[in-house]
């Protein structure tokens, strides 16, 4: 049940709902609940699930483009685009990062960016990013 919660928790954290895997992670680690490679792997693949819903949104994102409703603007939106061509497909490998890491996988869908280095770079970057957390947790208890 730890690790389904976890995943849940990394799965819903990377959309654009605010949530904290990366306490959660390192509140298990400390308690010492849970294996280290499963509570990793739970929180990578949930994040890294949650981030490719994100692509798939951006991926349909220019139909609703223009309407009223949608909550970024077109020079927003064009800004996105332009820094995501600037830096290129590698700067998935930042899509952990708080604030920037969300948008930039719905900008990478809605780029049509290929969805196998999609998965690649943005699982390296959450995978190394939950090991460094549980990295750091084990110092505390250490």
């Amino acid at each position: 049940m730890i690790y389904l919660s976890l995943f849940g928790l990394a799965f819903i954290a990377a959309t654009l709902l605010p949530a904290s895997s990366e306490l959660a992670l390192s509140g298990l680690v400390v308690k010492q609940q849970g294996e280290l490679v499963w509570l990793w792997l739970a929180a990578t693949t949930g994040n890294l699930l949650g981030s490719c819903v994100n692509y798939y949104l951006g991926w349909f994102i220019a139909k609703w483009r223009d309407k009223r409703w949608f909550p970024v603007s077109q020079q927003q939106y064009d800004k996105a685009c332009g820094l995501f061509n600037r830096y290129g497909k590698f700067s998935l490998l930042f899509a952990w990062l708080p604030i920037v890491g969300d948008p930039l996988t719905v900008v990478a869908g809605s780029l049509r960016t290929s969805f196998g280095w999609f998965f690649v770079l943005v699982a390296l970057g959450k995978g190394a990013r939950y090991a460094l957390v549980i990295y750091l947790a084990l110092q505390v208890i250490s």
